[in-house]
């Protein structure tokens, strides 16, 4: 099993293939984005691991 990993929200909108920053954002204030944290300096991290879970969740939801 691979490690886990804090990805930049850059590294999220690459993996979305297309999705701007202000929709990942606009998710996030919604509740419908990925569960991240807050660095000291203000910027976002998200788990590699909580992002491939809500992923998954985007699945049922569209089944």
């Amino acid at each position: 099993m691979a490690r886990d990993e804090l990805m930049t929200v850059s590294q999220v909108l690459a993996e979305l293939g297309g999705v701007s920053r202000r929709t990942f954002y606009r998710w996030r204030e919604l509740g419908k984005g990925p569960s991240a944290l807050r660095l000291p300096n203000g910027e976002l991290r998200v788990w590699r691991s909580d992002f491939a879970a809500w992923l998954r969740g985007r699945e049922e939801v569209s089944a």
